[in-house]
């Protein structure tokens, strides 16, 4: 359900239970008006709770509408099959902020409301640990020596270790200061429960769990550090913790994690790079499966493990093998990337260049052309690169795929394309 325990929105400096009591009779007299008086509805209180300037650049606009439209949709569904009920609006309202009911949410204020309440002095840690004020955080812990080991009011139930991963938690408190190693540190010696599971992505997510597959502590240079000071402390190795570090883009950590003992199964030695346990599955004795097979090399792909893919093909992976789920390829994977030189491999290797995949039912080309042209990936260089071998190889071309001024900047590369659309069978058009 939207939202879920992380897309929630904040609440204001002051939040005043009177004004979302009338907030919410608001929203149900909006729906007796009709789907455009529930989305003005929505649009004006996403606008309302904005701390600071209003939103100015394109992904800031794009964001609030999308947020104004997720609100508007889950008012609509749950409004107009009760009738509109007040407590129906009320439920919006608080489940828009992270609650999973009215009365939890009142109760929240409530305690919000209490300068010296436990729930308002955890909600000022969590902001001091966020903000990377460790001086503030001293304070508080002083003032309330329980806390290390209290879980948040939310749907989430997380503690305040939970926040320094910045994952799991609310979206406007994914933050990742300089010194949340030192903060980590100064929860754990006042007792916070290090192996502590939080609400989130299905439940049972521990600190590291989190720390290790979050965007904002890589990103900080951060992550490695963070993840072996709570390793050091004993926390434990969740289940396929290496896995969860490679679906989150986190390879990095996934090498680590494998270096610190965490255990590897065949696609997983493939993600990090290990050709050594790739190879020792692939004695005759084992029998991989046609579908583990794929699964490695599609792996592999994604982290460019250029050796690991050479090998696979060696031994006998089919090139144009497809992925069980999503009957794509590794060719799909290497032209979304912009890899000139997995490309080329699989090319070399005969792997078909119109084979189309079971989600979205585009061939390699588009993957180029998408991460290129719609996701703005870089180098642009090398995704030309693709295209064109792609082209060069055979691929089929749609003129509605290549109607871009980009492209057109590229005159060869462009005529090349046009002549791949008009050689295409009339019955494809």
């Amino acid at each position: 359900m939207y939202p879920n325990p992380q897309d929630v929105l904040p609440l204001p400096a002051r939040p005043d239970l009177d004004q979302y009591r009338k907030r919410a009779k608001d929203l149900a007299k909006a729906c007796r008006s009709g789907d455009d008086a529930i989305a003005a509805w929505s649009t004006q209180w996403v606008a309302a709770l904005v701390d600071g300037p209003a939103p100015a650049s394109d992904a800031e606009i794009r964001d609030s509408e999308r947020r104004s439209r997720q609100i508007a949709e889950l008012a609509r569904e749950r409004l107009t099959s009760s009738g509109c009920a007040l407590s129906q609006a009320q439920f919006v309202i608080a489940r828009v902020h992270g609650f999973p009911s009215w009365p939890k949410f009142v109760r929240h204020l409530g305690g919000l409301a209490a300068r010296e309440s436990s729930l308002s002095a955890f909600e000022r840690a969590a902001d001091a640990i966020v903000a990377g004020n460790l001086e503030e955080l001293d304070r508080i812990l002083a003032a309330h020596p329980h806390l290390p080991r209290a879980r948040s009011d939310r749907e989430h139930a997380a503690t305040l270790l939970h926040y320094v991963s910045a994952n799991g938690v609310e979206n406007y408190r994914q933050k990742t200061p300089k010194n949340i190693v030192a903060i980590a540190r100064r929860l754990l010696d006042a007792g916070a429960d290090i192996d502590a599971e939080a609400n989130v992505y299905g439940g049972g997510a521990t600190t590291l769990g989190l720390v290790v597959t979050s965007a904002h502590p890589r990103q900080a240079g951060v992550q490695i550090e963070l993840a072996d000071l709570l390793i050091d402390r004993g926390a434990r190795f969740e289940a396929r913790i290496v896995r969860s570090c490679l679906m989150n883009g986190c390879p990095e950590a996934a090498v680590h994690m494998a270096a610190r003992g965490a255990s590897l199964d065949l696609e997983e030695a493939a993600g990090v790079d290990r050709l050594d346990l790739v190879a020792q599955y692939f004695e005759p004795a084992l029998k991989v499966t046609e579908a583990d097979a794929s699964l490695t090399l599609m792996m592999a792909t994604w982290y460019d493990r250029r050796a690991i893919v050479a090998y696979l093909l060696d031994d006998g992976v089919d090139v144009g093998v497809r992925h069980p789920k999503d009957g794509g390829t590794a060719l799909h994977i290497a032209a979304y990337l912009g890899n000139t030189a997995l490309t080329e491999l699989f090319l070399r290797r005969g792997a078909p260049v119109n084979v189309i995949d079971g989600v979205y039912k585009t061939p390699p080309i588009v993957w180029a052309l998408h991460g290129w042209l719609v996701e703005h990936r870089e180098p642009a260089d090398a995704y030309k690169s693709v295209v064109r071998m792609l082209a060069a190889a055979g691929a089929d071309v749609k003129p509605e795929w290549i109607d871009d001024d980009r492209l057109r900047a590229d005159a060869e590369l462009h005529a090349l394309l046009q002549r791949r659309a008009k050689r295409r069978d009339p019955a494809q058009q």
